[in-house]
Parts: structure tokens; C-alpha cells; sequence
């Protein structure tokens, strides 16, 4: 290409020379794999600007992005880098830069919906979709399916029929993946693949009412876009509006998406996508790895730009990082470098219990904290949302503040509210809430029904006997006499100081079958339960642990505009998914054990346990200056009967023997003053002891 003008130059001194290759390849297809921390949206918004620099007109510039607020971040930054422009523009440049100063708010910038939406109004007479179509919300969604569920009576199937946001979420997969529906239900809904028949039914219906009505949801729009691209005539109108198509995150597309691509760029002319095969962690919502991997055979002459050096991790976690994706079986290989090459290594800290990993991450925190690093620049990472319950209960006994992100806090979740539920009228039999919460998920019982329950009950003095004498609804004659008995049992003296964790498994018992009726997951949902359990094991009655579990009040865990927590500061709880794309100075990653990481309900293929690879990368990934990755090395049973059967685990496979050369070994837990050998002249002696024993049989 021409030589750059020395503004130009100047601007892009900054970049390191994959950066600048990037910034300034020509028109080919580009494919740049920027691992972690590598300053991807750096590079990419320098490319966009490089382009409106060399003449591109920006109306005629296509960014696809995956958030309103990623876009909106890349073109403010387009916009920076044109006004550098401007300031170093010689003055025989300084009229033509000058006018495209300002050129980044005509860039056609957002997410795939967004532009799918601006298209289809233009363009939609050419797929037969009215112009003034509307669009329905996620729940909005839900709710029209749940109409529909409805008038078709599915819900009085003779079995459990999914409810409307199941339906939902096997209609979206379904489409995005463009998997035949029988394959979808076997690989991510197996419990519902007895209703294969009436679901497609059910979705049929679905597509005529929004087309019947001109509405559209989220899945239409790329659907409705992927149709244009794949008609001749509608395909010219749209590629004709641009020059340069650029897609943030490609790793996260789906094949929707590059079937989209494919048509707006078929021979690749123009084309750039920045992604970190390493970083595809998103198969649930049907991305696919493959978009990333194959794109240079999906478009032939792709110049591919790996950009390596990291500006976030320390040297000794980088290496350790590196090894780990190594064992990957395919991807692009990149090995990621910093020039901060001093730091401490990542520790492999090895813990008895959950409990002592509790212990030991608070300790850690604690201490980072007076060593001057707030809360809020570290993190605890976890695979599932319910493996920081037990640290989320102790960070309350203790006052440490923090914030959640990924999922509700714990003790918000329907099913855990429902089974603290028992536990609270059984405490208080005054709880009129806890005990209409509990009583309408007995089949049979309304809210009418209920109301009258607590008033039978207020009137016998908050006798649960009384209800022994109550003529149940036909639906709860099985369950109701066994829930009564439960209610009993659970008021005795002996209950209120007996073993805490005992009296959980007893509510779970009695209520595994009523979730399993009302809620869909009910699988990992019970898990929950069994979690409770071991939470409840840390308080000596029942009472302190139901008033522990009150002081945290519900409040939201999305991402607020403002600071969550009234206070000073705050430690950030997150699940790896909801943590991809951010940094901290200290991140620990807990439960690292098999069965955990991979979660043991995504080790059915390989193409799940490499995605469970990736995502263990990406937690250790998020660390500045200080890594620790905790096994809790017995897991206890808790289920009917198993006392204190254990068993111990294994650390994570990912954590291969070249990985854990780059990780310093320690141990978690520090011996009590009360184990500590005493080291006394006077006593017995051992062979005295010894003889005494032989003394019994002989």
C-alpha cells in the first residue's frame, strides 16, 4: 500500500508492530486472534480509524459488536484517535483529516440485533415483512409461547410439560444452531424429549402467531437478515452499503451469524474479525467455536495477525496460563508474553474442606486488603453459581461486603426461599408469608386454601397437630399427611437444637418431588439443596442460621450504574462466564477440583470438555498480579443416612503436569494451638502401653 502521512505515523507509534500490521492490512479477509489481554478493542478501533484516514467513507464502514456498550466504547475511542489525527496533521493534510474528525458517529456501529433491526426496516418489503413490525422482549417472548402453551392445553399433559422460559430457551437453540429439534433436546434438554411432538406443534403455532400479528423477537432478526443475505436480489441491496465489514468477539457468533457474514462478504473482500478461539465459552447460547477456527478455510486468502504481548498478567502467570490452553486439541496457537516480567508465581492452594477454603480465602483477602489492595480489585471466580454459597454466608457473618455477579445470591433463589420457607414457620408458626409459600406448592392448595391453613392453625395456637384433622384436596391427599408430619417433627424441643443439616435433608426429601413439578433443572436445582446442607453444618441451631441467612437482603446482582453497596468498598463474587472481558490485581479460582471444573454435566463430549478448557483459561486469564487456584480435597455426601461418608477429590484435568510446574503447591490450613506436638519430658512409655494392650487377649 502507500506510503502512511505522518499523522498517521505518529498515531500508530503507539502499537506494537502486530497491532500496526493489523491496523493497516489492506482489504483481504483478516482474521486477528488476540488472546487475553492483548488490547484487541485497541487494535480494532485503530482500524476502523485507519480506515476513514485512507478514504473509506464511515457511513459506508459496518461494526458489528456483541453489546450496545462495547460499541459504543469502540467508536468513542475511533473518535479519539481521528482527533489525534487532526492535531498531528501537517498542514497539507489538515483540511481532509479535519473533516473526518468528527466521522465516527456515521459508522454504521452495534450489536447483530441492532443492525438487523435498522436493515430489515429499510429492507424488510424484500423478505415480505411489513416496516412497521414491532419487537418483542425476551419476556415478552415468553409470555406469547406461554399463551400459546396454553390454548393448546399443553400443560395438562399426563407428564410434567416444560414451562414457557424452557420452551423458550429449546425454540431460540433450536433456530440459532439450526439443529433439527430432536438433536437439540438430546444434547441440552434431555427431560424434555418426550414432548419432541408437541413442542414442534407448540413452536409452529408460535411462528404463525408473531407473523399473524407483525411482531418479530430476537431470533427473527438474524433469522430475517440471514434470508435477505441468502436472496440474490435483497443480498446486492444490502452488501452495496458497505465497503468494510468488522465483527468484535467472533468467537462468541453462531452460525446464523456467519451465515450473515458470509453473505454480506462472500469472498471475504473487506472483512475483519478479532477473537481468541481460547476464549469460547459460550456453546449454551449456541455459539461455535468453529466460526473462529475455520474462517481462513471458509475464506481463502485470510491473513491471520496473532497478537501475543499481554498488558495485563505478570510473566509467571502467563506461562502458567499458556500451558494450560496448550493441551487444547485444536486451536490457533498463540503464546501470550508481558514485559512485566517479575511477579510471584500462582499458587495451588490445597484445602481439607470447603470450609477451610472458606477460611483460607477470607484470610487471603483479608490480607491483601491491609497490604493496601482494596476489595474491589479482587475476585473469587467459580464454575456454578451455588460453589460460593458457603463463602457468601461467612463474608456475611463477618461484615465483609460484597457483590455477585452471575445469577441470583443464593439464598434469593426460588427453590432455596422455598425450602428456608419450612424452616422459618417451623421457628415461627406466625409467618403467615412462609407459610403461604409453603403451602401453595402442595398440588391442591390456592391462596384461599392457604389463607384458611394459617388461620386453622392461629386459632389451635400454632399447634401444626391441627392440621392432622384438615380434609386435604384429592390432589394432596398423599402429600399432605407426610408434609404435616414433617411440620411436627420439625417444632419438637429436640429440633430446634438437634442437627441442623439433618433437618434440611428432611425438607428435601419431602420437597424434591414438588420441585421437580414446578421447576424445570430441577437436577441442578437439588444440588442447590445439597449445598444448603453443608452451609448449615457451620451453626450450632436453627435459629442462628435462619437469622444469618435474613441479614443479607435481597438485592439485585446485575451490573448497576452505580456502586452496589453503600460502602467503603466491596469484594466482587463472580461465575468465570459473567467475568469474561474483565481484570483484577487478585483473582482466586475456588472448587478447581473434577467434577466441579469440568462441571461434571459437561463432560459428555469432547467438544464439552475442551469448552470447559477454555473456560478454566479464561478465570486464570483475568489475573493481574496475584493468582490462587483452591482445591477442597473431600466433598462430604449428604443425602439419607451417609453421615460423614466423604470422598476425595482430584484436581481439575486441566491442570496438566506441565501446567503445575508454574504453580507454587501449598496447603490451605494452618495447625490449631490444640494439634501443635508436645514436646514435655515426662510420660508414659510407649512400650508400657503397648504391653498393656497385648495384656487383653493374652
Amino acid at each position: 500500500m502507500a506510503e502512511t502521512p505522518a499523522a498517521l505515523d505518529a498515531v500508530l507509534e503507539r502499537l506494537n508492530p502486530e497491532q500496526r500490521n493489523a491496523a493497516l492490512h489492506g482489504n483481504g479477509p483478516l482474521l486477528i486472534v488476540a488472546g487475553a489481554g492483548t488490547g484487541k478493542t485497541t487494535t480494532l478501533a485503530h482500524r476502523v480509524a485507519c480506515l476513514i484516514a485512507r478514504g473509506i467513507a464511515p457511513e459506508r464502514i459496518l461494526l458489528l459488536t456483541f453489546t450496545r456498550r462495547a460499541s459504543a466504547e469502540m467508536l468513542r475511542r475511533v473518535d479519539g484517535i481521528l482527533r489525534e489525527l487532526q492535531q498531528h496533521a501537517d498542514s497539507e493534510g489538515t483540511t481532509a483529516v479535519a473533516a473526518r474528525s468528527a466521522a465516527a458517529r456515521r459508522v454504521w456501529g452495534g450489536t447483530f440485533h441492532a443492525i438487523a433491526t435498522r436493515l430489515l426496516r429499510r429492507h424488510g418489503k424484500l423478505a415480505g415483512l411489513p416496516p412497521e413490525f414491532t419487537i418483542l422482549d425476551r419476556s415478552d417472548s415468553e409470555d406469547l409461547m406461554h399463551v400459546i402453551r396454553e390454548e393448546l392445553e399443553l400443560s395438562k399433559s399426563e407428564s410434567r410439560f416444560p414451562l414457557k422460559g424452557t420452551c423458550m430457551s429449546i425454540y431460540s437453540r433450536t433456530v440459532n444452531t439450526q439443529w433439527p429439534l430432536r438433536k437439540v433436546l438430546k444434547e441440552s434438554f434431555p427431560w424434555c424429549e418426550e414432548h419432541e411432538d408437541k413442542l414442534k406443534q407448540l413452536f409452529s403455532a408460535y411462528v404463525d402467531r408473531k407473523d399473524a400479528h407483525a411482531v418479530m423477537d430476537y431470533d427473527d432478526l438474524l433469522l430475517f437478515w440471514q434470508a435477505l443475505m441468502q436472496h440474490e436480489e435483497a443480498a446486492a441491496q444490502v452488501r452495496k452499503k458497505f465497503d468494510c465489514v468488522l465483527v468484535d468477539e467472533y468467537q462468541d457468533t453462531n452460525v446464523v451469524q456467519a451465515n450473515i457474514l458470509k453473505g454480506l462478504c462472500p469472498d471475504g473482500q473487506g472483512l475483519t474479525v478479532v477473537g481468541d478461539d481460547a476464549q469460547s465459552i459460550y456453546s449454551f447460547r449456541a455459539a461455535t467455536v468453529r466460526n473462529i477456527l475455520d474462517f481462513p478455510e471458509q475464506f481463502p486468502g485470510t491473513t491471520v495477525v496473532k497478537l501475543e504481548q499481554n498488558y495485563r498478567s505478570t510473566e509467571p502467570i502467563l506461562e502458567a496460563t499458556n500451558r494450560v490452553i496448550a493441551a487444547s486439541k485444536e486451536r490457533h496457537k498463540k503464546d501470550l508474553w508481558s514485559d512485566r516480567t517479575q511477579g510471584e508465581p500462582p499458587r495451588l492452594v490445597f484445602c481439607e474442606d470447603e470450609e477451610e477454603q472458606t477460611d483460607f480465602l477470607i484470610d487471603r483477602i483479608l490480607a491483601h486488603r491491609e497490604d493496601g489492595l482494596s476489595l474491589t480489585r479482587q475476585a473469587v471466580l467459580f464454575r456454578a453459581s451455588h460453589h460460593s454459597i458457603a463463602l457468601e454466608v461467612e463474608l456475611s457473618r463477618r461484615n465483609i461486603p460484597f457483590h455477585k455477579f452471575g445469577g441470583l445470591k443464593f439464598v434469593e433463589t426460588a427453590h432455596v426461599k422455598d425450602t428456608l420457607a419450612f424452616l422459618r414457620l417451623a421457628e415461627n408458626p406466625r409467618d403467615i408469608v412462609s407459610g403461604h409459600r409453603m403451602l401453595v406448592l402442595i398440588p391442591g392448595i390456592g391462596q384461599r386454601r392457604a389463607r384458611q391453613l394459617m388461620e386453622t392453625l392461629a386459632e389451635n395456637r400454632f399447634d401444626f397437630r391441627a392440621w392432622k384433622d384438615v380434609n386435604p384436596p384429592k390432589a394432596a391427599k398423599t402429600d399432605w399427611p407426610l408434609f404435616v408430619a414433617l411440620m411436627i417433627g420439625l417444632t419438637q424441643p429436640e429440633a430446634r437444637r438437634g442437627n441442623l443439616s439433618d433437618q434440611i435433608g428432611r425438607v428435601r426429601r419431602f420437597y424434591a418431588p414438588l420441585l421437580e413439578r414446578k421447576y424445570d433443572n430441577a437436577r441442578s436445582r437439588l444440588k442447590d439443596l445439597e449445598q444448603l446442607e453443608i452451609v448449615a453444618g457451620r451453626f450450632k441451631d436453627r435459629s442462628q442460621f435462619i437469622t444469618e441467612m435474613s441479614l443479607d437482603p435481597p438485592s439485585s446482582t446485575q451490573d448497576l450504574a452505580d456502586d452496589p453497596l453503600l460502602d467503603e468498598d466491596y469484594l466482587i463474587l463472580s461465575t468465570i462466564h459473567s467475568a469474561k472481558g474483565l481484570e483484577w490485581d487478585t483473582v482466586y479460582v475456588i472448587h478447581a477440583a473434577d467434577g466441579n471444573i469440568p462441571s461434571d454435566m459437561s463432560t459428555d463430549s469432547p467438544e464439552q470438555i475442551e469448552e470447559e478448557r477454555r473456560l478454566f483459561y479464561v478465570a486464570l486469564t483475568r489475573a493481574k498480579d496475584w493468582l490462587y487456584v483452591t482445591v477442597p480435597q473431600r466433598y462430604y455426601f449428604h443425602g439419607r443416612y451417609r453421615g460423614d461418608a466423604h470422598s476425595y477429590a482430584q484436581p481439575t484435568r486441566f491442570l496438566t503436569k506441565e501446567a503445575l510446574t508454574c504453580f507454587e503447591t501449598t496447603v490451605g490450613g494452618t495447625r490449631n494451638a490444640e494439634d501443635e506436638v508436645d514436646e514435655g519430658t515426662a510420660g508414659l512409655d510407649s512400650s508400657d502401653i503397648r504391653r498393656g494392650i497385648k495384656d487383653i487377649w493374652s
